[in-house]
C-alpha cells in the first residue's frame, strides 16, 4: 500500500465515524481540516475505539478508500491540537502495524 510518492500523509485526530464513504470522508478533509482531498494527499481517519482505521486518496481522477479493523487491540491514540499531524510513511506504516514510535508508549496490540 504504501509507495514513495510525494504527497503527504495526513492523520485526523479527531473522532472518525467509520459509516463514512469516499464522499463524507473528503467532507470531512474539507470542512474538518480545511484541506482539499482531491490534491493527492493522503488522509488517515481512526474511529473512537480506535479498532479501524480508513485512508483516503485521491489518485487518477478518483478517490481510493483503504480500511482495517482490528480483530484486538487498538491503533495509538495520538493527539494535536491542530486536529491533524503530518506522519511519513515509516509513521504510517508502525501505526497500521501496531508499533508505538513515540517515546514512553507500550505496545498494547501485541502484548
Amino acid at each position: 500500500m504504501l509507495s514513495s510518492s510525494s504527497a503527504r500523509i495526513w492523520l485526523y485526530t479527531g473522532i472518525a465515524d467509520m459509516r463514512k464513504q469516499f464522499d463524507g470522508l473528503a467532507a470531512l478533509v474539507t470542512n474538518q481540516l480545511q484541506m482539499q482531498a482531491q490534491l493527492g494527499d493522503w488522509f488517515v481517519f481512526v474511529n473512537r475505539k480506535r479498532t479501524m482505521m480508513k485512508v483516503l486518496y485521491y489518485h487518477q481522477g478518483g478517490y481510493c478508500l483503504w480500511s482495517k479493523r482490528l480483530e484486538r487491540g487498538s491503533f495509538a491514540k495520538i493527539s494535536s491540537s491542530e486536529g491533524k499531524i503530518a506522519l511519513n510513511t515509516a509513521q504510517l506504516q508502525c501505526l497500521i502495524d501496531g508499533i508505538y514510535w513515540q517515546k514512553g508508549r507500550q505496545n498494547r496490540r501485541l502484548k
